[in-house]
């Protein structure tokens, strides 16, 4: 058996609400299998954690200011961190799910899992497994089905979401109405819908486009 799998699973929990560093950190504190090395407040704050204190397991939000969670576990992969993250969040939209696991996370929880659940993702991931609930699961793989969207799509759906027409678009990214509609087929096709409209639905429910205020 390996030092890893005799001593203590190391977390570090990563999230910018005190709070909820504190409940996940009075949580997991009476399993002796798990020991709470810290938190970090911050996607910058856990990157200098990780590089210092060497965690097994990171519990990571994706929303956060500054450096978000998608872009610490881009952070983390190219620095070959051997740390491997579970992102604990209240969101699922379905882009969240992908990107988080295209971006490397080896399980995804939502913040309402319970104490066991979450320890067993812990030990899942600590050991070298996925770990990623059923319904969260169906979805991350109805996700992966369709290919992605290219960037100019992405440009494009997003200027669609806010209701420019397609000699609108055209003259926003300098392209004739005809190559605008191309793409805008594409996009359909790729999100496998009938129409512009809820092609717009569909890009905002599953989060692919955010919607700022």
């Amino acid at each position: 058996m390996s030092n890893r799998e005799k001593r203590a699973i190391r977390v570090l929990i990563v999230d910018d609400h005190p709070v909820v560093q504190a409940g996940l950190t009075s949580m997991l504190a009476t399993h002796g299998e798990v020991e709470v090395i810290g938190s970090a407040s911050s996607g910058e704050e856990a990157l200098a954690m990780v590089k210092r204190d060497m965690p097994d397991i990171l519990l990571l939000d994706l929303r956060m200011p500054g450096m978000n969670g998608i872009d610490t576990l881009c952070a983390l992969k190219e620095m070959k961190a051997s740390a491997r993250v579970i992102v604990l969040t209240s969101f699922e939209t379905d882009e969240n799910i992908y990107r988080s696991i295209q971006a490397g996370a080896k399980g995804y929880l939502l913040k309402d899992t319970s104490q066991q659940q979450m320890l067993e993702a812990i030990a899942t991931v600590h050991a070298g497994r996925r770990h990623i609930p059923n319904q969260i699961a169906a979805r991350l793989a109805e996700r992966m089905l369709r290919s992605s969207l290219t960037a100019r799509e992405l440009e494009i759906l997003e200027m669609l979401v806010k209701g420019l027409t397609n000699k609108g678009i055209g003259g926003a990214l300098s392209i004739s109405e005809n190559t605008v509609r191309n793409h805008v087929n594409s996009i359909m096709e790729k999100l496998e819908v009938s129409d512009r409209t809820e092609a717009v639905a569909v890009a905002i429910q599953q989060g692919i486009i955010q919607i700022t205020s």
